[in-house]
C-alpha cells in the first residue's frame, strides 16, 4: 500500500535555527523588543503571523505585521542562499524514501521564497511530490491544514503519511491531522516533543531510514 511521508522543513530537512535567530533578533531590534531565545523557539513550526502576535503583542496593525515578515524574510534568506544548511543525511534519506516508492512531500509554515530558496539552492526538488507553504493554509501549525492539503497532494490517506517534524507545534499538527507523527530532537527536547503527543522521537534525519519510517505508519495504524 502507498505511503507518505511529509517533512516540516526548518529543523528538520535543513537546519536553519540560528538564521532564523538572527533574522528575527535583526527585526525586534529596528523596533525596540528585547526579543528572548526562549520565546522565539516557542514560535518555531508557526506561520509569521501568528509569531510575531507572539513577540510584538496583538496590537499590531496589519500592514506593520507584513512589513516585520517581509524585512524578516529577506534578513533570513541574505543569510541562507550563499550555503543552504541541509542537515546531515537529508539527500541520503529522500533518495531511500524515493527508491521505496513512497511519496514524498512538505508542510512548511514557512513562506514560499524560502522554501523555494532551499529546494532550489539545496537541489532537492525533484525528490518532492507536493509542496505546501504557510501561503496555501489559513490556520498554520498546530492546525493540521498543511499536512492534510499535502497528503491530498500526495494522493494517499492521512492514515498511511507520515510527519517528520521538529516542534511541538507541528507534532500537534500531525497528530489531529490523524497521521503519524515522527520528531526528529534537533531544535526542541525529547520531552517537548513527547508531551506534543509523537508516536516516535529520534536525534535526527540521519537516525531515519524509508523502513524505519514505514514500520512507524505501521505501527500507529494497528493502535
Amino acid at each position: 500500500m502507498q505511503l507518505g511521508v511529509i517533512f516540516d522543513m526548518d529543523g528538520v530537512l535543513v537546519l536553519t535555527e540560528e538564521a532564523h535567530w538572527l533574522s528575527w533578533q535583526d527585526v525586534a531590534k529596528s523596533r525596540g523588543v528585547d526579543l528572548e531565545y526562549q520565546t522565539f523557539l516557542s514560535c518555531f513550526g508557526r506561520v509569521n503571523a501568528d509569531c510575531i502576535r507572539i513577540m510584538f503583542g496583538d496590537a499590531i496593525p496589519p500592514a506593520e505585521a507584513l512589513s516585520i515578515a517581509d524585512a524578516k524574510e529577506a534578513a533570513f534568506r541574505e543569510l541562507v542562499r550563499k550555503n543552504v544548511p541541509l542537515a546531515p543525511g537529508t539527500q541520503p534519506l529522500l533518495h531511500s524514501l524515493r527508491a521505496s516508492g513512497a511519496r514524498i512531500g512538505i508542510g512548511s509554515s514557512a513562506p514560499p521564497e524560502n522554501v523555494d530558496l532551499v529546494l532550489d539552492a539545496g537541489n532537492i526538488r525533484a525528490y518532492f511530490d507536493a509542496v505546501i507553504d504557510g501561503s496555501q493554509v489559513t490556520r498554520g501549525k498546530p492546525a493540521p491544514e498543511v499536512f492534510l492539503k499535502a497528503g491530498v497532494g500526495l494522493g494517499v490517506d492521512p492514515r498511511r503519511c507520515a510527519v517528520i517534524e521538529d516542534a511541538p507545534p507541528g507534532i500537534e499538527a500531525a497528530r489531529a491531522a490523524g497521521m503519524t507523527a515522527i520528531g526528529v530532537a534537533t531544535t526542541h527536547k525529547r520531552d517537548q516533543l513527547a508531551g506534543a503527543g509523537a508516536h516516535a522521537i529520534f536525534d535526527d534525519v540521519r537516525s531515519l531510514s524509508a523502513e524505519l519510517i514505514a514500520s512507524c505508519i505501521d505501527q500507529h495504524g494497528r493502535r
